[in-house]
């Protein structure tokens, strides 16, 4: 460190801190070390890592190799190798360090010269006014949802250096194949990134991404559910309940039941027999084991090739009722924000798995505050909705303005993120149906893009910052 830096202070109230720019590797690594204990701090707090619904179905597939259609299995063997079957403490620690790289990385390479202390109070302020914390201390696969997005915006447009250019291609493989939706994501990102670079070739000033490494990513996250697939079954293929995702979200949005009154009776459908008992609901329809006519049928197991059946009479029959309904479903989505979505007790539904698999870690998660009911999201929401509101607004400004100017560096980042909220946002509307943790758990990334345009424009916050390149 040169005497100039080593004498160098930034204020803060009565105090002095060391300047401490995130260039430097020590600040980077404790960057990341920090950060990971402040967004493990929910967990922390409710006495054992946050679960959803869909946790016993993952560590069921994860710990015992029982293939489960409906779930993600790159994330159930990632439970298990990062060492869940002893404490699923364990997968809560790697994600939130997995996340806390990613906004560590992302900062860095916009702000080289941010001081650790302006980010540690950034990652603070994103701890408390988005649901970052809520999901990477969760055990469930949302975390990686903006990781990978973030890893192939880093890859494409700034020079990372190879370590960590390897390290950020590697997280993003892994969060891409960690769901379905993350990958399909981050497929249509690549290919807007070849667009732009075709672009490109008749403006130049648009500037050419660089599109093999995040090309690769991409390519290895589908080989890696490829290969997990073929683990656990023996056999080789992407998704054997998509097909049914989508035909229960049609039949919601009342698209399938008009295929039903034309068809029936039909042998080849066995729906025909309860098409005047369906459920409006998509997760009653999915979910509800006692009266959906989909358990008695089979299942995500024997459904896969009538619900494909479905799906394509319904979209040969009313192509523009599902075109209108998708657009529907992903404005819905695009502005789904509250944090919390499914974070209640649960131990009717998993306390049978959780028996099963993890009957060490049984005390501690039925003493947690999530099982109690005691946990409350309408404060948290009051601030999270507006704030995740706010930061799409911001960017959509930025972008604009960086139109008009042709501004195309400028340009890039704001375009990006929406890019990705608004894929996010069609995939999982239209193949799920509007959820509000599908696109709450992307947000602490538009709020951290936005902090990182604006703040170096606002005087009293200038310091420390750098303008964005």
């Amino acid at each position: 460190m040169s005497a100039t830096e080593s004498t160098a202070r930034i204020g803060l109230s009565r105090w002095t801190l060391p300047a401490a720019p995130l260039s430097r590797l020590g600040n980077e690594a404790a960057a990341v070390a920090i950060l990971t204990a402040i967004f493990l701090a929910p967990a922390i707090a409710n006495g054992f890592p946050i679960i959803f619904y869909d946790t016993g179905a993952y560590v069921l597939q994860g710990f015992e190799h029982v293939f489960i259609p409906e779930r993600s299995p790159v994330y159930s063997l990632f439970l298990e190798y990062a060492l869940g079957p002893r404490s699923l403490w364990y997968v809560a620690v790697v994600q939130c360090a997995i996340v806390a790289f990613a906004v560590v990385q992302f900062t860095r390479a916009l702000k080289p010269q941010m001081q650790l202390w302006t980010l540690l109070a950034i990652g603070a302020l994103l701890a408390l006014a988005t649901g970052l914390p809520w999901y990477s201390g969760q055990i469930e696969p949302d975390c990686f949802a903006a990781v990978g997005p973030v890893a192939i915006y880093l890859l494409a447009f700034h020079r990372v250096g190879p370590a960590r250019g390897l390290l950020l291609a590697l997280l993003g493989a892994l969060s891409i194949a960690m769901h379905s939706s993350h990958l399909a994501v981050c497929a249509g990102l690549v290919l807007a990134l070849a667009a732009l670079r075709l672009a490109a070739t008749f403006n130049p000033q648009l500037g050419r991404p660089s599109l093999a490494v995040p090309g690769i990513s991409v390519v290895a996250g589908l080989a890696l559910v490829l290969a997990a697939n073929y683990n656990l079954t023996r056999h080789v293929f992407f998704s054997r309940a998509g097909a049914v995702f989508l035909s229960a979200r049609m039949m919601q949005d009342g698209l399938i039941n008009p295929v039903l009154d034309e068809e029936c009776p039909n042998p080849a459908i066995r729906l025909c027999v309860y098409r005047d008992a369906l459920p409006r609901r998509a997760d009653a329809y999915l979910w509800d084991e006692k009266t959906s006519a989909f358990f008695r049928l089979g299942g995500f197991r024997r459904m896969e090739a009538e619900s494909a059946l479905l799906v394509r009479e319904s979209l040969k029959r009313a192509p523009l009722e599902n075109l209108a309904w998708a657009g529907i479903d992903t404005a819905l989505q695009f502005f789904a924000y509250p944090t919390g979505d499914g974070i209640v007790p649960q131990e009717w539904v998993l306390d049978p798995e959780f028996r099963r698999t993890i009957p060490r870690q049984m005390k501690d998660y039925q003493g947690a505050y999530q099982q109690r009911g005691d946990l409350w999201f309408l404060p948290l929401n009051l601030v999270h909705v507006p704030v995740a509101l706010a930061s799409v607004v911001l960017l959509y400004v930025f972008l604009r303005r960086a139109l008009r100017a042709k501004d195309w560096n400028a340009a890039r980042l704001p375009a990006f993120v929406l890019l990705a909220l608004l894929g996010n946002a069609f995939i999982c509307g239209v193949f799920s149906g509007p959820h509000y943790r599908y696109q709450s758990r992307m947000m602490w990334w538009p709020a951290l893009a936005a902090i990182l345009i604006a703040a170096p424009r606002i005087p009293a916050l200038r310091h420390g910052f750098e303008s964005v390149t």
